[in-house]
Parts: structure tokens; C-alpha cells; sequence
């Protein structure tokens, strides 16, 4: 561009000069100083040379009246010091170079995207920002019949193998706090996310987002700990394919897919892996949806056992995912959305490992990997090791255990919204959700679970469990959608989660605090303080449905924000 610049500096000194001739007298100009300025011309490229012959005819036809006036310029006074002289060119050259001139600027000008000087260049226009900004202030209370024994069976895993022989040890297991109330726990939740239209049909996406550690359901982090800096983790990145209108391939990690609640995946998960996703509009009333996909729950370890010689064969947990929906606007006032979904939990239940002898110096046993990578709490589970007394001394043989989820997991789950407009503009929606386990064997489970420690017990010691889950909600107010000052609505809702319907490592963070068996009612309501933002106010009640007493009460006041 630089060029062209010196290029358009020298043209239009040119120009101002061949008109600064009629300011300032100049002797009669002669046919080959003519002739050699326009073949100057040609020479810098600003005339073509079919257009120089026909200026240089012209230039001639003219010579006549330049002679003519030759006797007046002569008696002109002479220029004063520092006047400069230019030798006349006719008025039809001028008007060639002027044009020659601004054509050729305004296509460079066009091309190098510098004609309009408030414009940026054409990869800005195909990046988008967006983002939100929640700030949360949560008290938690614990009924005061709880009991004080409930295992942590997540940190058992994550911080173990724990010794399950009380004869060699004497410590307890890693236990949840259901006593002692938590109360104004300063929350933030700060998430940045960047599109890029790569071409018409490909678009990349890349999220940032806060959180204390690499919990899949939330994002929140807490404040505090010293006024310490706070971490920052890929939330989400992939590559979506939209090769129709109707159709979107993306691959990566994404956002959930599915039509669904957060009675089973949670409102913050994101998923790995690949999904694909059709609507097709049926008429001006029906339409239908689906989605299937295939996403990498964890794979085994390459290194494991990491001191052992003998590896672990590949056991990779896999969820495949398959749903069909339709949308149906019965009238001006009601809509209905509904769809079936079918999601398969490969190899995620635990796997009873071959005899091993870790007193004996074994780094493992080879069932470790089975157990689950993320877990909150409610599943049913199980010893993963099949550990073999020492002979010396068989009563006081340590036994230090993982655990695995005892239930296979092969999910039904149906999906139901009813939106529906009221008078003086107020909006209802009524939604149902109901899944249930089709992998759940309650024989296959006792026996696994027989006479091992669980949370989900019944006076006698059996293991109470079971393979369904529902929630209902009700959400009323003048905006479903909260996006404008003003808008509002209230909610209120019931959940019935048994122990083994789902696996409890995917679902709402804050009902029971997270995970399976659980029940009650949650409430709350929306209010549009400004364009995108908004204040929320929930309270959630739950209890426990089998096992011991063990009652959570949550309070959560927000501020949300959308940018």
C-alpha cells in the first residue's frame, strides 16, 4: 500500500501544479514539452499508451491557440522569486488524468480495504464475543437428626485406597459434613466464550470459564482463601459443520445437546466427543428434532499399574446418546415440546478385581480403574478388590479398598414442556421429566454390595435402592426468557431422585448438594434489574430417600449477568 500512496502523492502534486499554471504566468508552451510530459506520463504508469496518442493528436490540434496566446503570456510581468512554472497542459489532459487518477486509487483503495476509514478489516466482522458473570451468595443448613456417618465415597477414591479392616485400622473413612450449617459462602462464576465464522458452513468455538477444580458440574468458585488469585480452565472448545439448515455436526467440547433438565445433567456440564443434531419443520405447526452422539466418559490409564510390569487391558466408559422429539403449536396460546431419549453408560459400574495381595508389596489391584473418575454421592457401590488374606496374620490383613458404582447404567428418559399464554400477558410453562434405569438388577446389585458399608442402608443392613426419577416444575411471569428491565417469574418444582436412576456424578450441583438419592422441592423467582440482568432468589429442601436421615436445606441469592 505504501506504494500506491507515493504513486497517488506524485499524481496529484502533478495535477495541482498543471493548474497552478493559470495563477502564474509562463512562456508559451512548445509541442515536445507537451509531448514529453504526457509520454512521462505513460512511462509512470498513470496513462496507457493508445490513450497518450490520442491526447498527443489533440495537443497538436490545440498548438494553434497556445501560439495565439503566446503574445499575451509573453507581456505578462515577470514571477516574483520562489514562483514556480509549469508548462501548460490543455484542459481535456487534465480532465483524462484526474479520472485516470481516482480510478485506479479507489479500486486499490477497495482491494486493501482502506476506502472507508471506519471499517475493519473482513476477519473481524466473522469473530463474536459473549460471556456472563454470576455473583452468588449460598447458606446451606443441616437438620440437627442427621446422621454423622454418611461417607464421602468421592474423596474414598479420589484420596484412598482407604483400609476397610477396623482390626487394622482405627481411623474412619473420609465423612460429609451433615451437621454443622454453612452460611453467606461468597460464590462467583465468570465464563468468556469466542465464535469464529471460519467459513460458511464451519464455525470454532472457545470458552473460558472459573472453578475451583475440575468438578464437570460447576463452574462456581469460591471467594476467599486469602484474597489468593483464582483458576481459570477450558470450559469448552470445539468445531461445528452446518452443511443445511436443518442439520449441525460438531465435535469437541460443547454443550449439552439434548433437550433435557437438570434432574439429569446439570445446567454447567459440558460434553466430550461428537453430536450431530437435526429439526426439520414438518408445516406450520409440527416439527421434529433429534440428536445422537457418542462422547468419551475416561479412558484407562496408559501407565497403570505405573509400578507394575503387567498393564491393564483398555477399559475405556463410554455414553452413547440417542433422542427423537417433536415441537407442536396446538393454537396461538399453546405450544408443546416432548422428546425420548435412550443413553447408554458403557463399562461405567465397577468391576470386581482378580485376587491380589497389596500387604504383599502389589502396587495394585487390576480392577483400580473401574472406579468412576467424578462422583458426588447416592449411587449404590461396592469393594473393587478381591484381596487375599496374608496366612501369618489373616484377622489384621490391611484391606485398603476403592469403590465402584454397583449398578449398570442404560437410561430411558422422557421430556415434556407445555408453554402456555395467559391473560394480561402472563406466560406459564409446565414441565415434566421421568428416567429410569433399564440397567438397574437389584439381585445383581445386593450380591455385589453384600455386607459392605453403604449409605443407602436399611435397619436390617440391606442395600435399599431403586431405578426411577421424576421432577415437575412450574415457572409463571410475564418473560419465560429473562432479557429486559422489568421482566419477571416465579418457580417452583418437586424432585424424586432414587439411589441408582441415574448416575449421580452428572446432575444439579445445589438440590442435595449434588447426586442421587434425594427428594423435595425447590422454589425461587427471577427479576430483570437491567437489559441482561437479573436477580434470582432459590431455596431447595431435600432429604434423603433410603438409608440414614440426611436432610439439606440450600439458600441462593444471585446476580446474573449476560454480555
Amino acid at each position: 500500500m505504501i506504494s500506491n500512496v507515493n504513486r497517488l502523492s506524485w499524481a496529484i502534486g502533478l495535477v495541482v501544479l498543471s493548474l497552478a499554471g493559470h495563477a502564474v504566468a509562463a512562456p508559451a508552451p512548445s509541442e515536445n514539452a507537451t509531448i514529453n510530459l504526457i509520454r512521462l506520463l505513460v512511462q509512470q504508469g498513470v496513462l496507457k499508451q493508445d490513450q497518450a496518442d490520442g491526447l498527443i493528436a489533440q495537443a497538436e490540434r490545440e498548438a494553434v491557440q497556445a501560439r495565439q496566446a503566446a503574445t499575451a503570456v509573453a507581456a505578462a510581468p515577470a514571477g516574483a522569486p520562489g514562483d514556480v512554472r509549469v508548462q501548460y497542459v490543455p484542459n481535456i489532459v487534465r480532465e483524462q488524468i484526474r479520472d485516470q487518477v481516482k480510478a485506479e486509487v479507489m479500486a486499490t483503495a477497495k482491494q486493501e480495504n482502506w476506502a472507508q476509514p471506519n471499517t475493519f478489516p473482513d476477519w473481524v466482522s466473522r469473530i463474536s464475543f459473549d460471556g456472563d458473570i454470576r455473583l452468588r451468595d449460598e447458606s446451606r443448613y443441616y437438620s440437627g437428626t442427621n446422621s454423622n456417618e454418611i461417607v464421602d465415597f468421592a474423596r474414598l477414591n479420589d484420596k484412598g485406597p482407604y483400609d476397610v479392616n477396623p482390626n487394622s485400622s482405627s481411623s474412619l473413612p473420609p465423612l460429609l459434613n451433615t451437621r454443622e450449617d454453612r452460611e453467606n459462602l461468597f460464590r462467583l462464576r465468570a465464563r468468556l466464550g469466542m465464535k469464529a465464522v471460519i467459513a460458511p458452513q464451519w464455525t470454532a468455538g472457545i470458552r473460558i470459564g472459573t472453578g475451583s477444580d475440575n468438578n464437570p458440574v460447576s463452574t462456581t468458585q469460591a471467594l476467599g482463601g486469602g484474597f489468593g488469585k483464582k483458576d481459570i480452565w477450558l470450559d469448552q472448545g470445539y468445531l461445528t459443520w452446518k452443511p443445511s439448515d436443518e442439520l449441525t455436526l460438531t465435535g469437541g467440547r460443547f454443550a449439552n445437546p439434548f433437550f433435557s433438565t437438570d434432574l439429569l445433567y446439570s445446567g454447567d456440564l459440558n460434553f466430550d466427543g461428537v453430536a450431530a443434531n437435526f429439526n426439520h419443520k414438518l408445516n406450520q405447526d409440527w416439527g421434529v428434532f433429534g440428536t445422537v452422539g457418542a462422547f468419551p466418559v475416561e479412558y484407562t490409564n496408559d501407565t497403570s499399574t505405573s509400578n507394575g510390569s503387567d498393564k491393564e487391558e483398555s477399559d475405556n466408559k463410554w455414553l452413547y446418546g440417542a433422542q427423537l422429539g417433536a415441537n407442536w403449536a396446538i393454537n396461538d396460546s399453546n405450544r408443546i415440546k416432548g422428546a425420548l431419549a435412550y443413553y447408554r453408560f458403557d463399562d461405567i459400574e465397577g468391576q470386581r478385581s482378580s485376587p491380589c495381595q497389596p500387604w504383599a508389596g502389589d502396587p495394585g489391584c487390576d480392577s483400580d480403574g473401574s472406579r468412576v473418575a467424578f462422583m458426588q454421592k447416592g449411587n449404590t457401590v461396592f469393594l473393587l478388590r478381591d484381596i487375599t488374606p496374608n496366612p501369618l496374620n489373616p484377622s489384621t490383613t490391611p484391606q485398603p479398598q476403592y469403590v465402584g458404582l454397583a449398578s449398570e447404567f442404560n437410561l430411558l428418559d422422557l421430556n415434556l414442556a407445555w408453554d402456555t399464554d395467559l391473560p394480561e400477558d402472563l406466560k406459564l410453562r409446565s414441565q415434566a421429566h421421568y428416567v429410569h434405569n433399564l440397567g438397574y438388577d437389584e439381585g445383581e446389585m445386593r450380591k455385589r454390595s453384600a455386607g459392605q458399608f453403604a449409605n443407602n442402608l436399611d435397619s436390617d443392613g440391606e442395600v435399599e435402592s431403586g431405578a426411577n426419577a421424576w421432577m415437575l416444575q412450574f415457572t409463571l411471569g410475564n418473560s419465560l426468557e429473562l432479557k429486559r428491565e422489568g421482566d419477571w417469574n416465579l418457580f417452583a418444582g418437586y424432585k424424586y431422585i432414587q439411589p441408582d436412576a441415574l448416575p449421580d456424578g452428572f446432575n444439579d450441583s445445589s438440590f442435595h448438594l449434588g447426586g442421587t438419592n434425594a427428594k423435595g422441592y425447590f422454589l425461587g423467582g427471577n427479576y430483570g434489574l437491567a437489559s441482561n440482568v437479573f436477580a434470582t432468589g432459590r431455596w431447595l429442601s431435600s432429604e434423603a430417600v433410603y438409608g440414614a436421615p440426611y436432610d439439606i436445606d440450600v439458600l441462593q441469592l444471585e446476580i446474573n449477568t449476560r454480555f
